[in-house]
């Protein structure tokens, strides 16, 4: 199983990024999906789910209306778009899977995990 995270980038304060997650090796259809972020100096933390089918999505109040996640099971591939990006959003992103399910919030309901893709916003 592999899920690769691309995207990341150094970003002004108000700009945008498009992550993406592209997932092989497991039935990614079936499969839940999670954004996690870790700032430096800070525990990993929850962005954002999507469940299996895509019909929910759940974000963390502190991105809500600003990110949003969205799925093509067509490309086997997860997507984190994040605009009017903070200082504070500055982090590596994790995407992350799990068997069905709705995208949760705990880290340790996940099975498989990204490498990591770095966002560095500047104010």
């Amino acid at each position: 199983v592999q899920l690769q995270a691309s995207g990341g980038g150094s970003v002004q304060a108000g700009g945008s990024l498009r992550l993406s997650c592209a997932a092989s090796g497991l039935p990614f259809s079936n499969s839940a999906m999670g954004w996690f972020r870790q700032a430096p100096g800070k525990e990993r933390e929850f962005v954002a789910g999507i469940s299996w089918s895509g019909g929910s999505t759940f974000t963390v109040d502190s991105v809500k209306g600003r990110f949003t996640i969205s799925r093509d099971n067509a490309k086997n591939t997860v997507y984190l778009q994040m605009n009017s990006l903070k200082p504070e959003d500055t982090a590596v992103y994790y995407c992350a899977s799990k068997p069905w399910g709705l995208g949760p919030k705990l880290e340790s309901e996940y099975d498989y995990w990204g490498q990591g893709t770095l966002v560095t916003v500047s104010s």
